[in-house]
């Protein structure tokens, strides 16, 4: 899954301190530097829902918001935004410039090679932003390839290789900086079709005249019904981290705190999940 995008400048140097460097394969005790410290570095992508600075330069987003509960519950007082682009969350991670990624991203096997993620917080579902009677009949990308139509999505987006799976050729797609972006080219006629989360979507085009967003679908991986789950990602030696956030996040779940939490960024009942990091690493 940007308006938060235009404050990134201004709080970018926030980031650039290092944090320290776990000493042992399970992962060093970051845990207990951060509640002495008080505060822990969310990496985020500025992109409405998931993670980013509101027009009042205050960080926010599902994911920084649960951040902010669960890591309450493990001591920690505050959070700090380290903003970025989506395609620098796992690299500035891995080089220590923030502690854990606070952006929704989906758990997938390639980036499970190289972070690991805590059981997802959401699932979520694909959806078009087609121009208003949806005139090409687009409702998955099967039906996009096989009517050529002009293709887009979002940088970094899993919707890239959805696309190419069903047929489309990656050179012919346009990618664009976010879904605001995406929505703009559909009523510009740049583009027949941009894709994203089923959340994205709905909400961009809640004030558009000229542009809808079709039914939520899952794309198919491997000729199977695929459904995405989002999660926090921490670096691969901080399994301790990881399993100590899971253990919160999962009494969250259980007495509904998470939805509580996430309810006002637009997601549904529907889009809360028991699945684990395990079976979407699986892919």
């Amino acid at each position: 899954m940007l308006a938060g995008a235009a404050a990134l400048g201004a709080l970018g140097a926030a980031g650039c301190s290092r944090v320290a460097t776990a000493s042992a394969r399970e992962g060093g005790d970051l845990l207990g530097r951060l509640r002495a410290q008080g505060v822990v570095r969310l990496g985020i992508a500025g992109e409405i829902p998931f993670g980013y600075i509101d027009k009042d330069g205050h960080l926010t987003g599902e994911a920084p918001e649960l951040a902010k509960a669960v890591f309450k519950r493990l001591g920690v007082r505050e959070v700090q935004p380290v903003p970025t682009e989506f395609g620098s969350l796992i690299p500035g991670l891995n080089s220590q410039q923030f502690d854990v990624v606070a952006a929704g991203m989906y758990v997938t096997p390639d980036r499970c090679e190289q972070v690991v993620f805590a059981d997802p917080d959401y699932r979520m579902l694909d959806s078009f932003i087609v121009r208003k009677g949806n005139p090409k009949g687009l409702h998955d990308y099967r039906d996009v390839v096989r009517k050529g139509a002009r293709f887009a999505t979002g940088t970094g987006y899993a919707e890239i290789q959805y696309a190419v799976a069903a047929g489309y050729k990656e050179s012919d797609i346009l990618i664009v900086p976010d879904q605001v972006a995406g929505l703009n080219a559909v009523e510009a006629g740049r583009v027949d079709v941009f894709a994203g989360t089923a959340l994205t979507t709905r909400q961009v085009v809640m004030k558009s005249s000229k542009a809808e967003a079709t039914k939520p679908f899952a794309p198919l991986v491997d000729g199977r019904p695929h459904v995405d789950g989002g999660a926090f990602a921490f670096r691969r030696t901080e399994t301790a981290l990881r399993d100590a956030f899971n253990v919160e996040l999962r009494r969250m779940k259980k007495s509904g705190d998470v939805f509580r939490i996430l309810k006002p960024f637009g997601f549904t009942e529907d889009e809360m999940t028991g699945m684990t990091a395990k079976e979407l690493c699986r892919g």
